[in-house]
């Protein structure tokens, strides 16, 4: 898809991450992710309104940062006439940050004391994601665009994920989404979504299978709290498997699913007997939810009750009874995530794979769908581990692909939508 070059601010705070970028067509200027993984790990997860807070706290700082690095910060020079159009858009934007009185201080002191930046547009996340925190993130990019009078561009959280995936990097560190046929499948995996996504043309999407319960990444954090693991707990899950697979003093190897037994309706661990030092086996095995249904659709509520009723059995995990759970259950989950796609490619004669969100930067899963892709001949699309969390870049260059094709829904009142999905912004 060309696209001419444009000059696109790019806003994110749909959860924890507050992230600024700031995009010349191809070319990245500046851009920042603050990450408040270490203000919510003691509470086990991400607590919305403390998110808020942050997100409030933080965009004017890293805003300031972001026009620095790009050599856009210019202070204004101040006149008769611009001190009363200070005083009609200080009015202005104080209806719009009213519910953010911290940042509507620091947006005064800073944002009407600098020239306008030559910036064509601006896109903000408008939703998935926690509405106290997107609130905070779409309000900002409304005030920016009262006093510098450009348009906004509401943003698909989901859809950044996507665009994130495809973005290239060429020679001369521009990046650029390469072609493709459609139709593509995207699979999403991130901390509140597990989706498969058929995309049959640009911003044209169809959701033909989603997570029943939890989703991937709340499994993993939800794995991790059993085993005693810090949140965020996907990279702790990671990390052990990984000590796992390169330990000599185990010599694990991956088998075919084993079959389970069941208990009622909840999935019971199957035991192996007591091994000998060095056995090439796994202690137990973990069920593989709806892997043979017909659908295409996930569900991980009952794997993470299979590893809760196993270390309720244990009466004391050491460090390699976490690895081999750890271990398992990742295996687990990869085994679905690639059954279901490989179903849902099949079904729609596709072969582009796209896959975005927080969990493609888990190296089992990345592994095991390159080597999948590699052997079916798929062409596959996947976020390097930089762009794979949230992160404003996507948001900028989904912004520019939407401006470019005319897709920009600039009559659009512009709100937080915590539960969007990702085709309620199909093509018209």
């Amino acid at each position: 898809m060309e696209k001419k070059s444009a000059l696109i601010l790019g806003i994110e705070t749909s959860c924890d991450e507050t992230a600024l970028a700031l995009i010349d067509g191809k070319k990245i200027l500046a851009n920042i992710t603050l990450s408040q993984a270490k203000i919510h790990a003691q509470y086990g997860g991400v607590f919305p309104m403390l998110a808020k807070r942050e997100h409030a706290k933080n965009l004017l700082p890293i805003f300031k940062k972001i026009l620095e690095t790009a050599n856009f910060l210019i202070p204004k020079t101040k006149s008769p006439k611009s001190e009363k159009l200070q005083e009609a858009k200080s009015c202005k934007l104080k209806a719009i940050l009213e519910r953010e009185p911290e940042l509507l201080e620091q947006f005064l002191e800073f944002a009407l004391t600098i020239e306008k930046p030559t910036i064509d547009a601006i896109a903000v996340t408008k939703g998935p994601g926690l509405e106290p925190a997107l609130w905070v993130g779409i309000n900002f990019a409304k005030a920016l665009a009262t006093i510098w009078n450009i348009p906004i561009i509401p943003i698909n959280h989901m859809e950044g994920h996507i665009v994130s995936a495809l973005l290239c990097q060429n020679e001369s560190s521009k990046f650029q989404v390469p072609n493709f046929r459609f139709p593509a499948i995207a699979l999403l995996i991130s901390g509140g979504h597990t989706e498969l996504v058929l995309m049959k043309d640009w911003f044209d999407y169809e959701i033909i299978g989603a997570t029943k319960d939890d989703a991937v990444g709340e499994a993993f954090d939800k794995v991790a709290r059993i085993l005693g693991l810090p949140y965020p707990g996907g990279p702790q899950i990671s990390r052990l498997t990984e000590e796992m697979r390169t330990s000599a003093s185990t010599f694990r190897k991956t088998f075919p699913p084993i079959p389970l037994e069941w208990n009622g309706h909840a999935p019971t661990p199957v035991f192996r007997n007591v091994l000998p030092p060095f056995a090439n086996t796994r202690p137990f095995v973990f069920p593989r939810p709806m892997l043979k249904t017909n659908d295409l659709n996930f569900s991980f509520s009952g794997l993470k009750t299979a590893v809760l009723y196993l270390v309720k059995k244990m009466d004391k995990l050491n460090d390699d009874d976490k690895k081999n759970i750890a271990c398992e259950f990742e295996d687990a989950v990869t085994e679905v995530l690639i059954t279901k796609t490989k179903k849902a490619l099949a079904q729609f004669n596709a072969k582009t794979l796209i896959i975005g969100g927080g969990v493609s930067a888990n190296k089992n899963i990345r592994g095991a769908f390159e080597n999948f892709a590699k052997q079916n001949n798929i062409k596959l699309f996947i976020s390097s581990r930089e762009l794979a969390t949230d992160n404003a870049l996507m948001i900028a260059f989904a912004g520019l692909l939407r401006l470019k094709a005319g897709r920009t829904k600039t009559g659009e009142k512009i709100t937080a939508q915590g539960n969007l999905k990702i085709n309620d912004d199909n093509v018209k």
